[in-house]
Formats: structure tokens, sequence, C-alpha cells
């Protein structure tokens, strides 16, 4: 195993642990010295990982996600295009919720992660069981994107502003429907 690989081990295994995690530990699971594991570490830390030592082992600190609201609008046929987009670039579609002029935010929660997740949405879609949100607002509506980095969030802007699928906001719909300023222009 190289010295990459057996970092990237370290990372998951302090990830998966609900307490810290030993360099003893670390070192018997990888087969390898102590003191390479805690040279690891500082490799680690040199490359921005928030791992934390403490007098029972390391910590690691999960860098926090980060939000977007993407208004969009499309047909029914997109709706597949539109959430694989976001979830084949590493985004998660928390909700999806509209701004209708007379009854303000309706929202529903969503939490597509992956194809399997979109699969399982249009076929309950597709049974006729409900409607598209999109539906009451002439295909304008919104959705809460989460991603790792905000890198993530730009390169799903970023198609779906290719494909066509990104909307303007308009005068009379709120700036800032949640407490949060992050909306594509």
């Amino acid at each position: 195993m190289s010295g990459e690989e057996r970092r990237g081990k370290i990372i998951q295994a302090l990830k998966n642990s609900d307490k810290a995690v030993s360099a003893t530990t670390l070192a018997k699971e990888f087969d390898v010295s102590r003191q390479v594991i805690v040279q690891d570490v500082a490799l680690l830390r040199a490359n921005g990982k928030n791992i934390f030592s403490t007098n029972r082992g390391y910590l690691i600190q999960e860098d926090e996600e980060t939000t977007r609201v993407f208004k969009v609008q499309h047909e029914d046929d997109e709706v597949e295009k539109e959430l694989t987009t976001i979830v084949d670039l590493g985004g998660t579609v928390e909700d999806v919720f509209v701004y209708h002029k007379v009854y303000g935010v309706l929202r529903a929660e969503m939490n597509i992660k992956s194809r399997m997740d979109i699969r399982n949405y249009m076929e309950e879609i597709r049974s006729g069981k409900s409607s598209l949100l999109k539906n009451v607002t002439s295909g304008y509506h919104y959705h809460t994107v989460r991603a790792e980095r905000v890198e993530i969030l730009d390169m799903i802007q970023e198609e779906l502003q290719k494909k066509g699928l990104l909307a303007k906001l308009q005068d009379y719909e709120p700036v800032d429907f949640w407490g949060q300023n992050n909306y594509n222009e």
C-alpha cells in the first residue's frame, strides 16, 4: 500500500470512528510503525485536514458542507436531467420549493443524493399519485443543493446554466427565502 492510499484510509478510519483513534491502533491496522502514522497525520494536516490530537488519539472534524439555492425552470420531461446533473457532480438535492404569489413559499423535502434516489422519485411521480410542485408556478421552482465544497456548487450551477435549466429571480420574489443570500443570478 502506498503512503497516499494509507493516508486516505487513515482519514476514512477517523471519519468512521465515533471516538478518538490512537496512532498505535492505526499503526497495527496498516502494518506500519507508530511514527509512520504520526508523519502521515502531519502530512494530512499540512494538506488542510482538520485532525486533532487528544490524549486518547486522533479525531477528525468533518469539512462543513455548504448549500446554495438554485432557481430553475424546465418541462416535466427534463426533471430527470436536472436531478442527474446535480447528483452526478456531487450535490444532494435537499428540497424543492416554489414561491407562490398568494400562498408564499411551499416546500417539500427531497434528500436526493444518487441515481437510485432519482429513479425512485421518478417512479413515484410517474405513478400518477403526485404532481410536480413546479407545475403550480409555470415550471419555476427552487432546489436547495448541498455539497462538500463551494467549487462543486459552482460546477453544478455552470452545468445547469449550460443545459438551459437556470432561471432569473423576478422582482416580486424574496431575495432571501431561508436567511441565506446564496442564490443564482
